[in-house]
């Protein structure tokens, strides 16, 4: 693969992270929280959040499939985007539990991708936190 050829297919990533609906579910992503498996369950079967969820976690996975498998360059990718690594930071402490209803696959995509990562759970953590903050900035202000 080429350096265009992977440019060429992060921008069509990027085209649709852009449609409205996909907005609209990464929006909603950005400020979801779940405490336990629980939560990130009752998400997944809610009518009014289950799209959104699994357009997001999906999109990812998908994304980060590409990557594992060779089709997009991970240097330039990781380079453009870190909104991966905020999904699976909300994720990855239920991880384990979701794969016992949701199958051993379920987000592997993504996963592999955010662990090969220098210090990965460390840096899961920092982000839900931060995250967190930005969430209760932003609330504060509006």
């Amino acid at each position: 693969m080429s350096k265009v050829e992977s440019a060429d297919l992060i921008m069509k990533l990027y085209d649709l992270r852009r449609e409205d609906k996909m907005r609209e579910a990464r929006g909603w992503f950005v400020a979801f929280f779940p405490e336990s498996t629980a939560e990130v369950m009752q998400a997944m079967i809610n009518a009014e959040t289950s799209a959104a969820y699994r357009m997001v976690t999906t999109y990812w996975d998908m994304a980060a499939a590409f990557i594992n498998h060779g089709a997009i360059d991970e240097a330039m990718f990781s380079e453009i985007t870190g909104e991966h690594i905020v999904v699976f930071s909300k994720i990855e402490p239920f991880i384990e539990e979701l794969r016992a209803t949701m199958g051993e696959n379920y987000l592997k995509n993504l996963e592999a991708l955010i662990m090969k990562q220098p210090n990965a759970k460390e840096m899961l953590a920092a982000r839900r936190e931060l995250m967190k903050r930005w969430m209760q900035a932003r609330a504060a202000q509006g």
